[in-house]
């Protein structure tokens, strides 16, 4: 494969890799403003708290989508060091995104409905950044990928000399069903 080839393949993955992650953050970010705006509603929880909470609930939600959707190829073999490794990392996306609406609500007074929403989406926006970077780089690493093991299985054992099998070289053999014999 040429070397613009395989940056288009490269390219193509991480294309497919950002719409699936970006699949699963939309579910979380519905699920995170539903939680956020029901507490909200049916608490008297301040703001920052009941967000809190409903980041809590997305970072399940989407560790479940990333696991077996968007990651799902990848290295499954530390399960506990990849949940702690997540857990860590979306506590830090929790700060970030709380940290915004908390600066937003407690510096600035800004703490209206629209204004706490408005907020709270930039503080994920911020958070998802962050988290797409951590989750790929460290979270779900991909599996190790054996280059050109395809090509090396196509090419024809040549020898110098006689056949591993016993026959010589000019036993009339054709290469075609010589090669079909050995990889049969």
């Amino acid at each position: 494969m040429t070397e613009r080839g395989a940056l288009r393949v490269r390219l193509d993955q991480l294309g497919r890799e950002v719409a699936k992650f970006g699949a699963v953050g939309a579910v979380g970010t519905l699920v995170n403003f539903g939680v956020f705006n029901l507490v909200r509603h049916l608490t008297d929880l301040h703001v920052v708290r009941a967000s809190v909470i409903a980041t809590v609930v997305a970072i399940a939600f989407n560790y479940v989508g990333f696991r077996y959707f968007t990651y799902k190829d990848r290295d499954k073999s530390g399960r506990t060091k990849e949940l702690t490794l997540f857990l860590l990392f979306s506590v830090v996306g929790l700060v970030i995104e709380n940290g915004v609406l908390y600066v937003a609500t407690y510096w600035f007074g800004w703490d209206s409905r629209l204004q706490s929403n408005f907020f709270k989406f930039l503080g994920m926006g911020i958070a998802t950044l962050f988290r797409f970077w951590s989750y790929r780089t460290w979270v779900f690493k991909a599996l190790p990928v054996v280059a050109h093991a395809e090509s090396f299985l196509e090419k024809p054992v040549s020898s110098g000399g006689p056949e591993k099998s016993g026959e010589s070289a000019g036993s009339g053999e054709s290469d075609e069903r010589s090669a079909a014999r050995r990889a049969g």
